[in-house]
């Protein structure tokens, strides 16, 4: 070979020893993340895809409490709001604080209002049929007691957000979303290691016919990860926005600046010896200004310069994806302070509005909340083909290490004389 033909295969030598490099860099960062941060990720991934349908498998486990039997006019028969305050206030204990009322999600539901027992500490959770405003029950949420004593709803979401650490040792979900951050890595580096080059997209997407073993495992891994990666993105970085609150909204109002009402920097005027309207004037009041859609919940005010959160959903003019509206009340005086839609918010609202419901999946109806179901569930197979993977490569390296060590070295032509 000619020395100028040696030159030019210099610096593709060199590309090529670089590619590799820092194709085992990527490969070690998407290991040791998986391998750290992947049991994690195995127990959020599950409790997630039953989370999806928490509302159907709560209803489904206690129909006595959270259903009733709708009468043939459905919610038309829905008593007025005064009488269901009415029931609230007769049911609470003294010194009790409620958070909101739920709304019935259809003609079968109840209201569902969750408050603080001033006695134990404990956060229970009481249901109210909507057709006679009677109390159907009343039982513990979360216990202070422990784990034990939850209901089992609490138990998931506890361990969902953070894998029970809020209970045992008050940690609010911190431990959960830097695995998170950590598993956003992991799976960007995915893609990036599995990145098929021009003419191998159909092999990179399929699996291959007759795979058995080493490499059955290998392609259960990577199309595992390939096809849940966009769902698995949106839940990791959604679930990152919720148990870092605070940090995560101070990072979008620096790149997109974000509304007084999405940073939750709205609040009630002063009192002035003027009492605290009740629950149902400040719906009456939102209604009279904003009375499209259909009422979803009732958020109370939390302190003395707090607001009524009146929130609708499905109004379609909004978006396909985000029909909710939830308008901001004064607690004294029932003045609309203020409104949180997609259609009125800055592209940085519209961010953060589209966070909860990209999480749950109920952005895309029952196309999204099975995509995430199924994303969580692919949880422990990308986990435990990860785990095989490294193990097989384990065990060939030290085939490897093993032959050459036992390998005889051939004699010099010295020594052969």
């Amino acid at each position: 070979m000619s020395s100028s033909a040696s030159l030019n295969l210099a610096p593709e030598q060199k590309r090529r020893e670089r590619l590799k490099a820092q194709r085992r860099l990527w490969l070690d960062i998407h290991l040791y993340i998986g391998l750290v941060a992947g049991s994690m990720l195995v127990v959020i991934g599950l409790t997630g895809s039953l989370l999806v349908f928490w509302q159907e498998i709560d209803e489904w486990l206690e129909p006595a409490m959270f259903t009733s039997a709708p009468p043939p006019e459905g919610e038309a028969a829905f008593r007025p709001l005064s009488e269901i305050r009415a029931t609230l206030q007769a049911a609470l204990p003294a010194g009790a604080k409620a958070g909101g009322v739920a709304y019935p999600r259809n003609e079968s539901g109840c209201y569902k209002i969750y408050y603080e027992n001033p006695a134990t500490g404990d956060t229970r959770r009481l249901c109210i049929d909507p057709y006679n405003a009677k109390l159907l029950g009343d039982k513990v949420y979360w216990s202070k007691k422990g784990v034990q004593h939850h209901s089992l709803m609490s138990f998931l979401y506890q361990l969902h957000w953070s894998l029970l650490l809020y209970d045992i040792a008050g940690d609010n979900g911190v431990v959960v979303a830097i695995a998170a951050i950590l598993l956003v890595v992991s799976t960007l580096t995915g893609v990036y290691l599995w990145w098929p080059t021009p003419g191998k997209w159909v092999k990179a997407l399929t699996l291959k016919r007759g795979a058995k073993g080493e490499r059955l495992n290998y392609d259960l891994h990577k199309l595992g990860g390939v096809y849940t990666a966009l769902v698995m993105l949106a839940v990791l970085i959604s679930g990152v926005s919720m148990n870092l609150h605070e940090q995560f909204v101070s990072i979008v109002d620096r790149v997109a600046p974000l509304s007084a009402v999405q940073k939750d920097e709205v609040k009630s005027g002063a009192a002035n010896g003027r009492p605290r309207i009740s629950f149902d004037v400040a719906v009456d009041a939102a209604a009279r200004n904003f009375p499209e859609g259909r009422l979803v919940n009732i958020g109370f005010p939390a302190d003395e310069s707090g607001v009524y959160s009146i929130c609708r959903n499905q109004i379609e003019k909004l978006s396909r994806f985000i029909g909710t509206r939830c308008v901001l009340i004064d607690q004294y005086s029932a003045e609309v302070l203020g409104m949180r839609d997609p259609a009125t918010g800055t592209a940085g609202d519209v961010f953060m509005q589209w966070q909860w419901p990209l999480h749950s999946g109920r952005a895309f109806g029952w196309t999204g909340r099975i995509l995430v179901c199924l994303t969580g569930l692919a949880c422990p197979l990308l986990f435990v083909t990860g785990v095989i993977r490294w193990l097989q490569k384990r065990r060939s390296k030290k085939i490897h290490a093993e032959r050459e060590a036992n390998r005889t070295p051939a004699p010099s032509r010295a020594a052969r004389g």
